[in-house]
């Protein structure tokens, strides 16, 4: 399995990196991309902790561990701004906060995210045709996610990724260790989002696809 977004203690999660590689190691997780909540007063913090701990913990636990972020509420003008620094830092997988109706997102994240060179852009709710329409021309990944209440949009998500011939992947947004992705989280997930089983492998392969695009595999 992959998953390319979680958080650990470096952000909003309650574990530290290691615990949360090797739980989910155990259970079954071939790559796991950590992918702490940054802004510009974080930014240079996060990244070259995970950087560090994650070549440790691929080393020694034999999983692939992805050093990211997930840019969070910066002002969307400044997005590409974020991206471009985080990327000098070494970040090696990015995911923008995406337009979820569960928080009060700045509007007009989803649509200056897509444009701004970012992998994954995370449960980006009402989500405009025109935002996935460029997500498509800029080979950025829409998010379909187990994550409460960021999920409640995962449906309209999907059917406009489909009918756009867009891309998705399939993460977590785990912040805690029952978060973790399971055989019963992902059926339930792909059943509320009207997807049957085989797009569960579809939106593995686009997760490695970005892997390789980034030249982590």
């Amino acid at each position: 399995m992959i998953d390319l977004h979680t958080h650990t203690l470096f952000s909003d999660g309650v574990l530290l990196p290691s615990e949360l590689v090797y739980r989910a190691k155990f259970k079954g997780y071939k790559i796991i991309a950590i992918t702490d909540h940054v802004d510009y007063s974080t930014y240079d913090y996060v990244i070259p902790r995970i950087l560090k701990v994650a070549d440790v913990l691929q080393n020694n636990y034999d999983i692939q561990v992805i050093a990211g972020v997930e840019i969070t509420y910066v002002p969307p003008k400044l997005i590409k701004d974020m991206v471009s620094r985080c990327r000098q830092l070494g970040s090696q997988l990015i995911v923008v906060h995406g337009e979820t109706v569960a928080e009060t997102v700045p509007e007009g994240t989803n649509h200056y995210a897509v444009q701004a060179g970012i992998d994954i852009l995370a449960h980006p709710g009402h989500i405009k045709k025109e935002d996935v329409l460029l997500a498509k021309e800029n080979n950025v990944c829409l998010e379909i996610t187990t994550r409460n209440g960021h999920n409640a949009t995962n449906k309209e998500v999907a059917t406009l990724t489909l009918e756009c011939g867009a891309k998705f992947v399939f993460d977590t947004d785990s912040h805690s260790p029952e978060d973790l992705m399971d055989k019963t989280k992902i059926e339930k997930t792909l059943a509320n989002a009207g997807l049957d089983l085989k797009y569960f492998d579809i939106m593995q392969q686009n997760a490695l696809d970005i892997i390789k695009i980034r030249g982590l595999r």
